[in-house]
C-alpha cells in the first residue's frame, strides 16, 4: 500500500508498505424524494449551461432519471396557457416553482473528499457539496485511497448515500510497490490503474520520460487526466509538455507562468529556498507571474495558440489562493463559525507541517504582490476563454481556509472577477466540466434525453452570484431591515429532489455535535475572544 508523506493538495508520494488514512464513510440516504415516474417542474426561468440566455416561464418533464420535456409555456407578465402545458395524471409528482431560476447541476472539476488531517467525515464533505448544487465532482488524487473512493462512487451512482456522482483520479504512482523511473513502469502502472477502475490519474511530476509514457498512454487507453506542475519538476516538464503528451486538464496555474518565460528558464527563487518550507513555496509563488512574458506579446501569444489548438482544459481553482491576497477575508468569512468543522479550523491554523497552513509571517507585502500575480493570471485565463478555449470551475476545498460548497461559489465569483460574463461562468461550471470529463451526452446541460441534475433557487444568480451561498446575500427589505436571500432551494441529482437547506442545517448538526464533544469552538489565531 501506498504511504502519504506530505498532504493531498500537494502530495508527494513514497512507496513504503502503509495503510492510507480514510475518513468516516458516508451513511445510507436518508435525503431527498424521488426519482418519481413523472416529475413536472413547472414555471422556472432556465439557464440552461450553454452560455444560452435565461428563457421562460418553462415547465420540464422529468421520467426517473432523465429529462424528457423541455417546454416554453408563456411570456413574462402574462398568465400562463394552460393547454400549452405537459399535461399531469394523478401519477404525476408537480413542483409549482413559478419565479425561480433552474440552472444544470454545478461539476466541481478540483474536489478532494476530505483526509484524516481535517478530520472530515464523508457525510459532511457530501451534503456541502450538495447544499450548493454540485451534483458532479472529481476527487483529484483519490487521498482516502482508491478503493474507498471507488466504493462511495458506486454508492452515489446508486443513490445509497447523499452525495454527488464521483469520478476518482488516483495519484500517479499510487499503489505500486517500487518508484517508476521508466516508460515501461509507467505504462504498465497506467494500465493497471484502469483495471482497478480509475476514471483518470492525476500527476504531480516525475522526469520527461515517465511524464510522457503516462500520460501518452493514459490518453491511449480512454482515461482522463489532471496535473499539478509542482515546482519539484516543472523546470523540465511545464505545461506545454503535459499538453502535447495528451494531458486533459492543468490544475491551478504552476507550469504554465514556466511555459511563458522568456529571459530565464527557472523561477528566480530566493536563494535561502526551501520547498519544505510552506511560507517560502508560497510567498515567492507570488512572484511567478510577473516573471512571464507579458499578456498579449508574442511568445504569451504563442503559448495560448497552442494549448488552443490542443484542446487543452484550464482548472485555475482560483479560490484556493485568496487568503495569499487578502488573508483576514479568507479567515473570517461568515460561515466558519457555523459550518466549519472544529478539526478542518485547527488544520487551517498557523502550522509549519499542515499543507496550506504557512501563515508563520505573512506580511502586507505578499498580499500586494499576490494580488499583481492575481491580475496576471486572470488576464491569460479571461483571455483564454475569450479565443474559445476551456475553462472550468474546481474548488480544491479542505486547504488555505476554503470551505466545501462555499468555496466553489467563490469559485464562480472570481472567474466574474477575471473578466467573465455570468453566463459565461455557467457554462464553466457546468457544460465545459462536462466536456472535460468526457460527461457532455449525460450532465452539464438541461437538454433532452440529459440526467435530470439541476441547482433551482429563488433568485436571479446572474444578477448575484453570491445567492448561490448557502449563507445567501444581503438585502434591505421594505421595512430598512437587512434580510437575507437565496441559498439553494433544491438540488435534483439524478432525478432525486433535496432540500438544499435542510441539507445545510444537517452539516450544521454535525459541527455542533462535534464542538460539544470537543469542547471547541471558533476563535481566531492568537485571540481568546
Amino acid at each position: 500500500m501506498l504511504k502519504k508523506i506530505t498532504l493531498i493538495g500537494f502530495a508527494v508520494f513514497s512507496f513504503a508498505a502503509a495503510a492510507i488514512s480514510q475518513i468516516m464513510p458516508s451513511p445510507n440516504r436518508a435525503e431527498g424524494e424521488g426519482p418519481y415516474d413523472r416529475l413536472i417542474i413547472r414555471g422556472v426561468t432556465l439557464i440552461d449551461g450553454t452560455g444560452a440566455p435565461p428563457i421562460g416561464p418553462v415547465d420540464i418533464v422529468v421520467e426517473k432519471n432523465r429529462i424528457t420535456q423541455v417546454q416554453i409555456v408563456g411570456y413574462p407578465g402574462l398568465d400562463i396557457n394552460e393547454n400549452r402545458r405537459p399535461k399531469a395524471d394523478d401519477k404525476t409528482k408537480v413542483m409549482d416553482l413559478e419565479g425561480h431560476y433552474l440552472l444544470p447541476g454545478f461539476v466541481d472539476m478540483h474536489g478532494h473528499i476530505g483526509g484524516n488531517g481535517q478530520g472530515t467525515p464523508a457525510e459532511y464533505v457530501f451534503k456541502l457539496w450538495m447544499a450548493h448544487g454540485i451534483t458532479t465532482v472529481r476527487d483529484p488524487s483519490a487521498g482516502n485511497g482508491l478503493n474507498w473512493v471507488l466504493d462511495h462512487k458506486k454508492k452515489s451512482a446508486a443513490n445509497q448515500i447523499t452525495a454527488p456522482r464521483i469520478l476518482a483520479y488516483t495519484a500517479f504512482g499510487q499503489g505500486a510497490t517500487s518508484p517508476i523511473t521508466n516508460a515501461e513502469q509507467a505504462k504498465a502502472w497506467v494500465n493497471e490503474n484502469k483495471a482497478k477502475g480509475a476514471d483518470g490519474i492525476k500527476f504531480f511530476g516525475a522526469k520527461p520520460e515517465v511524464m510522457q509514457a503516462a500520460i501518452s498512454e493514459n490518453k491511449r487507453i480512454g482515461l482522463g487526466s489532471a496535473m499539478h506542475h509542482q515546482q519539484m519538476d516543472v523546470a523540465r516538464w511545464n505545461v506545454l509538455h503535459s499538453a502535447r503528451a495528451g494531458l486533459t486538464t492543468m490544475e491551478h496555474w504552476y507550469g504554465l507562468p514556466e511555459a511563458l518565460f522568456t529571459d530565464r528558464t527557472i523561477q528566480d527563487f530566493r536563494l535561502d529556498y526551501n520547498y519544505q518550507n510552506e511560507q517560502h513555496r508560497f510567498a515567492e509563488a507570488g512572484n511567478l507571474w510577473k516573471q512571464a512574458a507579458p499578456p498579449y506579446s508574442e511568445h504569451w501569444n504563442k503559448v495560448m495558440n497552442e494549448l488552443l489548438e490542443l484542446d487543452f482544459t484550464l482548472d485555475p481553482t482560483l479560490n484556493i489562493y485568496e487568503a495569499n491576497r487578502d488573508l483576514m477575508r479568507a479567515r473570517t468569512q461568515e460561515w466558519h463559525d457555523v459550518y466549519t468543522l472544529p478539526s478542518l479550523w485547527r488544520f487551517y491554523a498557523p502550522n509549519r507541517q499542515s499543507h496550506g497552513s504557512y501563515w508563520f509571517d505573512w506580511t502586507t507585502e505578499q498580499e500586494v504582490q499576490w494580488k499583481e500575480n492575481y491580475r496576471l493570471w486572470m488576464t491569460f485565463v479571461n483571455e483564454y476563454k475569450n479565443r474559445g478555449g476551456r475553462v472550468t470551475a474546481g474548488s480544491d476545498s479542505g486547504f488555505i481556509y476554503q470551505l466545501y460548497g462555499f468555496a466553489y461559489i467563490r469559485e464562480l465569483e472570481m472567474l466574474r472577477e477575471a473578466g467573465f460574463h455570468p453566463l459565461e461562468v455557467i457554462r464553466s461550471a457546468t457544460m465545459y466540466g462536462a466536456e472535460a470529463l468526457g460527461m457532455e451526452k449525460e450532465i452539464g446541460t438541461v437538454e433532452v434525453g440529459k440526467l435530470a441534475d439541476f441547482v433551482i433557487l429563488e433568485e436571479n444568480p446572474l444578477q448575484n452570484l453570491k445567492v448561490l451561498y448557502g449563507t445567501g446575500a444581503i438585502r434591505i427589505s421594505d421595512q430598512n431591515e437587512p434580510v437575507r436571500v437565496g441559498g439553494v432551494k433544491y438540488t435534483v441529482k439524478d432525478g432525486i429532489v433535496y432540500d438544499a437547506k435542510k441539507l445545510l442545517q444537517d452539516v450544521r448538526t454535525i459541527v455542533d455535535q462535534h464542538k460539544a464533544r470537543e469542547n471547541a469552538r471558533i476563535t481566531q489565531p492568537g485571540l481568546d475572544w
